[in-house]
């Protein structure tokens, strides 16, 4: 099947099987390896892409399913001018350790803090259930969130 997608502002025409699962498509077809692999269950969140804006875990989405749609992977998040406030927060806050979870808590952060640009550390955690840590223990990831909703509302340090 051909499917059209935009990914990171790229628009593709590919051919893919219908089984093709969209982290496949994203990682072996498009060579977009940030998008990491942690379970095939959905249980992780490593796979964590955002879909029309919409956080997915990629591991359950057929490619197919996202014809026509616009795909931003962790490639697409810096400009080059910049990182992300959510990318920048993870640097400074030492938010992650091995780093293989952290595309997708940065995608999901994303998302958590434009819904909610002033959350509580409970809303964060809320905001991450779905996405797997097993180096940091959630707290510096938390204040990476923080500082990061600090940061895009405008507020210095």
């Amino acid at each position: 099947m051909k499917i059209n997608v935009t990914i990171n502002g790229e628009t593709r025409t590919d051919d893919v099987e219908p089984r093709t699962l969209l982290v496949h498509y994203i990682r072996e077809m498009r060579g977009l390896t940030g998008t990491h692999i942690g379970c095939d269950t959905s249980q992780c969140g490593a796979c964590t892409v955002l879909v029309d804006g919409l956080a997915v875990k990629s591991c359950t989405m057929f490619a197919v399913q996202a014809d026509d749609a616009t795909i931003q992977t962790i490639e697409g998040v810096a400009t080059d001018e910049a990182l992300h406030p959510v990318q920048e927060a993870f640097w400074l806050e030492h938010g992650l350790q091995c780093g293989y979870c952290t595309p997708g808590m940065v995608i999901t952060l994303m998302q958590v803090l434009e819904r909610n640009p002033n959350p509580t550390e409970a809303d964060v955690r809320r905001g991450i259930a779905g996405n797997l840590c097993r180096c940091t223990g959630y707290q510096n990831i938390v204040a990476s969130a923080m500082r990061a909703a600090e940061t895009m509302r405008g507020e210095t340090r």
